[in-house]
């Protein structure tokens, strides 16, 4: 036999789960003896949790779930009064962007006539200087040509008067050149 180191020989080494001077028997909340005290406490002890939860901590949760649940509400409210608020703010903006493009619209319109009425005077009084000027053009041409062609009669007298003198040799008549002269002139 195997010898243990420590012990005297002849000692039982045995281990014991009772204590000394300690009960008999197995665990205690299996033991049928003690069975009803503990459903009597069990029962205290229930009622005792349930009217704390009931009286003490239901209320306090449901205070807090109420008062979260009308912050959430009037966070709601607010939202929604807010949004009400900028819809009434957008269709404010809306008629005055309408109402500014139709302002610019007239505007634009006044102003167009404006510069049309304004382009039509200065191009009137264009066409007036113009037409001062083309009749006093037409002035001046024609004085031009009563000068030119007064010369061309004389020049064509000249003319008729040494051609005739070279063909012939002798000098023609002033007079005669020149009815000679008018009458080719006027056709």
């Amino acid at each position: 036999m195997a010898e243990s180191h420590g012990t005297p020989k002849g000692q039982n080494t045995t281990a014991h789960t009772e204590a000394e001077g300690g009960h008999g028997g197995g665990f205690p909340p299996f033991e049928s003896s003690t069975f009803a005290s503990q459903l009597v406490s069990l029962l205290i002890a229930f009622v005792a949790l349930y009217l704390i939860v009931s009286r003490l901590a239901l209320p306090r949760v449901g205070s807090v779930l109420d008062a979260r649940q009308n912050a959430i509400e009037g966070d709601l409210a607010e939202a929604q009064k807010l949004k009400d608020e900028s819809d009434g703010a957008l269709k404010a903006y809306e008629s005055e962007l309408a109402a500014a493009r139709s302002r610019a619209q007239a505007i634009g319109n006044e102003t167009r006539e404006k510069l049309n009425a304004a382009a039509e005077a200065e191009r009137k009084t264009l066409e007036e200087r113009l037409a001062a000027k083309l009749a006093e053009a037409e002035k001046t041409i024609a004085a031009t040509r009563e000068a030119a062609m007064s010369n061309v009669r004389g020049i064509a007298a000249d003319a008729a008067g040494a051609i005739v003198q070279r063909l012939t040799g002798v000098l023609p008549d002033g007079n005669a050149v020149n009815s000679a002269v008018d009458a080719t002139l006027k056709g």
